[in-house]
């Protein structure tokens, strides 16, 4: 690792923070490739990619690592060819979905999914989009060759009618404006830009479009809202599959702050928008079998599970849907609840937990910074620490490995 790279992880590591850098952050792994790799491979690279859809949720106390569990699926995510949406509810609110669903948009940016559905088209027109000089439609690459005919301009109407159109997968709304950019961006059929300008702000969004506009447009007038944004969803999964990606894995961070009043938070719930929030996340849950090409990971501390006043127990129509039935002291990788306090008793080991302590005491090293090394005797301590504390154990190594055995261990 460079060493501004190594200087900058170890900043994050002296924080209790996992480092954003992907290099950094699987360095500073240890055990917990039991279930990365499981879900990696049952639902990432299997389940999701074949038409599944999959919510997860990953709970444990302060600094049990759901963060950087997350960013690991978030990685695996990524290799695996999904596009990936990373975000913490102390910035998005939820309580509303079409905010969900707008952030999940903009992060995965509807041009660059069109840009692909393009180039899927132009493959199976025979031809290479990676020849097509850059500044130049599909449309004008083949005028340059004379073969701009009638019939191959009718074969790419017909290929946007049959993608976006005719599928019964996807929202009327959300099918033309896809056709209708999509065939912006070949060429053909063109559209100019003021109407392509609205069509896009139409669908990030934007309140201040006139729905008398859109019906010059063939589309019916009407906003995204709570209400229909989970179709809107629905087509997004849809159209990034027919860009030729795996599908989207969303990873929404903080759900604690759901049950947190403090008056420093940016954004703060109140009775009536937690549960807006939690009958939001009910209607996701009994809505994911109908959508494909989804994986959703919900992060939260165990805070928010064991609060009955305002927690998800709390909200009994959300709690019944993601209650593991039977419980026991074994960790259950197909729960959709992953509880990160039981599989820390599971994996992590004194010789595990000194994996973790000498990965991290690399990272700090190169950063030309001290730290303490740790033996399977401390490691020992630590996880009594982390039985009756209220911290997870990977927390409780990493101050270790920066602080030694100090009083804020």
């Amino acid at each position: 690792m460079e060493p501004a790279a190594a200087k900058a992880a170890a900043e994050y590591l002296i924080k209790g923070c996992p480092p954003p850098d992907d290099e950094a952050l699987l360095r500073a792994s240890a055990g917990i490739s039991f279930l990365t790799d499981f879900l990696r491979g049952q639902y990432l690279e299997d389940y999701i990619p074949s038409g599944g859809s999959k919510i997860k949720f990953v709970t444990g106390r302060s600094g049990s690592g759901k963060t950087h569990f997350g960013r690991l699926i978030r990685k695996a995510a990524e290799d695996a060819g999904f596009l990936t949406v990373t975000f913490s509810a102390r910035d998005i609110w939820l309580h509303d979905f079409s905010i969900l669903y707008l952030e999940i948009l903009r992060q995965c940016s509807l041009e660059h999914i069109l840009k692909g559905c393009a180039d899927q088209i132009i493959r199976e027109m025979g031809d290479d989009p990676s020849a097509i000089p850059e500044g130049q439609t599909y449309m004008d690459y083949l005028s340059d060759k004379g073969e701009a005919d009638a019939i191959t301009r009718s074969s790419i109407r017909e290929a946007l009618r049959t993608r976006f159109t005719r599928n019964p997968r996807l929202d009327n709304n959300f099918a033309l404006c896809c056709s209708l950019l999509t065939g912006s961006i070949l060429g053909h059929p063109v559209l100019e830009a003021a109407n392509e300008a609205l069509l896009l702000s139409w669908l990030y969004g934007d309140k201040s479009v006139k729905l008398s506009q859109l019906r010059a447009l063939g589309l019916s007038p009407a906003r995204i809202t709570k209400f229909n944004a989970r179709n809107m969803l629905r087509s997004l999964c849809e159209a990034v599959k027919l860009s030729g990606h795996a599908g989207i894995f969303v990873f929404a961070d903080d759900l604690e702050i759901l049950v947190n009043r403090a008056g420093s938070e940016r954004v703060r719930y109140t009775k009536l928008r937690r549960d807006d929030t939690y009958e939001s996340i009910r209607q996701l849950i009994d809505d994911i079998d109908s959508m494909r090409y989804l994986f959703f990971l919900f992060g939260f501390d165990r805070e928010l599970a064991d609060n009955e006043s305002s927690g998800l127990k709390s909200y009994q129509a959300l709690w019944m849907r993601i209650q593991n039935e039977v419980s026991g002291t074994h960790f259950n990788r197909f729960a959709d609840i992953l509880d990160l306090d039981v599989l820390s008793d599971q994996i992590y080991s004194p010789a595990v937990m000194c994996e973790m302590a000498e990965k991290l005491g690399g990272i700090l090293c190169e950063a030309g910074l001290p730290f303490h090394p740790l033996d399977e005797e401390k490691a020992l301590t630590l996880t009594d620490r982390a039985r009756y504390g209220g911290l997870g154990l990977p927390i409780l190594v990493n101050q270790y490995v920066v602080k030694g055995d100090g009083d804020d261990v």
